[in-house]
């Protein structure tokens, strides 16, 4: 009997060690958002966080969030004497939010990978400055705001040593609202396995 409490206790001493050296049952990361508004040719940047649960090998779930910046932008007024710009505030930012799953290569330093995440996005129009209380009221607001729906399929790379890496997504967010619109979105940044 001592024995066999003596074995349990060290099976589950050293199976968190087991566990670490895997590394690959999740991962988070932050990221640069680059976001193509393909009906009003409009191209926005900003930031995101992403939540990834892997399962197995080759299989994960992944939540994500971003914000992209409002964007600026220049109307030329023709004035024959002094021939003057102007730079006006557009107002116009976006907030997306993203859920599905994703399939890699498997493990290793560099994986491939195909996601097809579905979500919302939701287009804002605010003379707000862009700030952490801004971002909070966005989210809390979204139940009265517009809403659209969006779908996201796409791929990348992840390149890791250890449990830092960085990782490259390129897809088309195609957001649905009298019709389906496509645009073309580039998020990078780091990543941490876990």
């Amino acid at each position: 009997m001592k024995r066999a409490i003596f074995v349990l206790i060290l099976v589950g001493a050293l199976a968190p060690l087991g566990f670490a050296q895997d590394l690959d049952h999740g991962e988070v990361g932050a990221f640069a958002d680059y976001f193509h508004v393909g009906q009003t040719n409009t191209n926005l940047v900003g930031v995101g966080g992403r939540l990834a649960l892997k399962p197995s090998r080759y299989f994960g779930l992944e939540a994500e969030m971003n914000y992209d910046f409002e964007q600026d932008f220049n109307e030329g007024f023709i004035d024959t004497g002094t021939g003057t710009v102007t730079i006006n505030r557009s107002n116009f930012r976006v907030l997306n939010g993203l859920f599905g799953p994703t399939v890699s290569t498997g493990h290793g330093p560099l994986r491939f990978f195909l996601t097809a995440k579905g979500g919302f996005v939701d287009f804002q129009f605010s003379n707000a400055p862009a700030t952490l209380g801004t971002f909070a009221s966005s989210v809390s607001n979204l139940r009265a705001d517009h809403v659209d729906g969006a779908f996201y399929p796409g791929g990348g790379v992840e390149a890791h040593v250890g449990p830092i890496g960085l990782r490259l997504d390129v897809g088309d967010e195609m957001y649905f609202n009298s019709g389906t619109h496509h645009n073309l979105r580039v998020t990078f940044g780091p990543t941490i396995r876990f």
